[in-house]
């Protein structure tokens, strides 16, 4: 068998790391995070179906420290795959492709699901306040 010298493809050694390389994964690992979040869901609901002390479980592990942060952090994986399926829709319209206003947009994206997950448990918990 001969060997011809072809050109290799790119790897990822070849490129500079950039925050579209960052976002994408990100976008990625979001999705997974969702989906398994809405599994939880499906489990806190038929714990709900199940009776008074399968909710009463399924309370009390949301409502501990591991629970609690897996429901903010379930909140800002919903809030920034929203901000940058948005910002994927403005794509399909052929609108931000430039370099500069690519990586504005995803700093956007990442600054707009922080804030709506702080305003949002912000207002959730002052509503369980009162």
């Amino acid at each position: 068998m001969s060997q011809v010298s072809r050109p290799l493809s790119p790897h990822l050694q070849v490129y500079r790391w950039q925050i579209s390389n960052t976002l994408s994964i990100l976008h990625r690992l979001t999705g997974v995070a969702l989906a398994l979040g809405g599994l939880a869901l499906v489990a806190w609901l038929l714990a709900l179906a199940s009776g008074q002390a399968a909710f009463a479980g399924a309370n009390g592990l949301l409502g501990s420290l591991f629970g609690q942060l897996a429901l903010v952090g379930w909140t800002f994986c919903f809030f920034y795959h929203l901000c940058n399926g948005l910002r994927h829709l403005a794509w399909d319209a052929g609108r931000g492709f430039d370099k500069a206003v690519a990586r504005k947009s995803g700093v956007v994206v990442v600054a707009a699901a922080v804030l709506l997950t702080v305003v949002f448990w912000a207002v959730a918990l002052t509503r369980v306040v009162a």
